[in-house]
């Protein structure tokens, strides 16, 4: 657990200077709020935001020109309904500018024909002008942007098909419960930024540490007790006894997350998730979110630091001596107990920490959505080659890519099917996968 803890700490200290107190689709809200309260065609420039004179009221401040009269510098304030991670929080319930609250008629005016519209805000003091960006062809802008759109993706698959493959290549068998470990780390998430909020220690930085840190620790101490009170109990069982308890598992879970969270989505608030644009192609322009490219490069940092785990490690020489031959092992004094319960630990860690990134990047995790992911995180883990945990990062890598060509060319609700289709395939040309035995032979499952 420890070089994912360093990664964790290093994640954070890389963007510590970005927290702030209204998060970035608050901002855009009141930035969205700024136009029709100016002349029309008035030039606006956004100078700043800062908090305003009540606890929940963001304050910008913008210039404004309109035609050939001197900028003059104005400020608006909104006030949103709450902070933390209630339903509420972002629900803009007043506006004020420069000192004056706006009627409630004139607000429900703006709220009904320029917000709930959606129309483009002011620009961000900091934003960066088209004709800067640089100029790629228009085919390289679209896959770049299919690329970086299939990153978190791929991160998530990669978490979970890594410990789809840490327990197969011991056991040689599958547990079919990793996704609901990945939806219980969702909820863990947001139970700690919630206690976090409650304490009024909050900000964008803390909350992603807590949010990963309560996560995996939640995840890794119910992996622990279902090796200790049910794998453990069907060491000799055979495969397909093995596969039906985890598929219990699997439904207990589930159940266990809707009478904790009840069926409503519980969601933490959007931190960092303000576009940057990185290149353009005519009129398209190639844009990523900060939180996409820092939780896919955490969540792959993970994966990698699983890799290296396993191949130059102590515990890394002990899990293969195991699953070469696990009585020889434990002839030449290897625990191999000890080496199994290390195994469902890190597995479960690395669930937990997909649910994170699910969460922060989409917004929450239904109790039971953790099913479809996990099912898919086990296509990634069988075409890399199921056991071999660098050949299930680069089947997830493979899977994550796959969903984004097929969601930018084909429908979108055909693309659950056509990866699963994919598997069919591959079953069928390379029963081994990308690492494994090219030919067909018996599978244990």
């Amino acid at each position: 657990m420890r070089p994912a803890l360093l990664l964790l700490i290093l994640f954070g200290l890389a963007l510590a200077g970005c927290g702030g107190r209204f998060d970035t689709d608050q901002t855009r809200l009141c930035r969205q709020a700024i136009p029709p309260l100016n002349p029309p065609g008035a030039r606006i420039t956004i100078e700043r935001d800062t908090t305003g004179p009540r606890a929940n009221a963001l304050r910008i401040l913008y210039k404004v020109e309109a035609g050939s009269t001197l900028a003059r510098t104005r400020y608006i304030d909104c006030l949103f309904a709450g902070e933390g991670i209630g339903s509420q929080r972002g629900a803009l319930i007043g506006v004020a500018t420069d000192g004056r609250p706006m009627n409630d008629a004139s607000f429900y005016l703006l709220r009904r024909f320029y917000l709930e519209n959606r129309e483009e805000p002011a620009p961000d003091p900091g934003s960066t002008r088209l004709e800067d960006l640089p100029e790629i062809p228009f085919g390289l802008a679209y896959g770049l942007q299919q690329a970086l759109s299939a990153l978190p993706s791929a991160a998530v698959y990669a978490l979970l098909a890594s410990a789809y493959a840490l327990i197969y290549g011991l056991t040689g068998r599958i547990i079919l419960s990793f996704g609901e470990f990945a939806a219980l780390g969702a909820l863990a998430s947001v139970v700690g930024v919630a206690l976090l909020v409650s304490a009024s220690l909050s900000t964008p930085i803390s909350g992603l540490v807590i949010a990963f840190a309560v996560a995996m620790a939640v995840s890794a101490f119910h992996g622990f007790a279902m090796g200790r009170f049910v794998l453990r109990h069907m060491q000799r069982a055979n495969g397909q006894q093995v596969l039906i308890a985890t598929i219990g598992l699997a439904i207990g879970l589930s159940e266990y997350l809707r009478l904790a969270q009840g069926p409503d989505l519980r969601w933490l608030p959007p931190v960092f998730n303000e576009p940057w644009a990185l290149a353009r192609a005519e009129g398209f322009v190639v844009t990523a979110t900060p939180v996409g490219l820092g939780l896919a490069a955490f969540g792959l940092a993970l994966t990698l630091g699983l890799v290296l785990l396993i191949r130059y490690s102590g515990y890394g020489r002990a899990w293969r001596a195991v699953s070469d031959d696990e009585r020889t092992a434990s002839l030449f004094g290897v625990d191999a107990r000890a080496v199994h319960d290390k195994a469902l630990i890190l597995a479960c860690a690395a669930c937990g920490a997909a649910g994170v990134i699910v969460t922060v990047i989409y917004g929450g995790m239904g109790f039971a959505g953790g099913f479809t992911l996990g099912l898919k995180a086990l296509v990634a883990a069988i075409l890399g080659g199921i056991g071999s945990v660098s050949g299930a990062c680069l089947g997830a890598l493979s899977i994550a890519l796959f969903e984004a060509l097929w969601s930018s060319t084909m429908p979108l609700e055909q693309r659950d099917i056509a990866v699963y289709s994919l598997l069919a395939v591959v079953l069928i040309l390379r029963p081994g996968g990308f690492f494994g035995e090219a030919e067909l032979t018996p599978r244990q499952v």
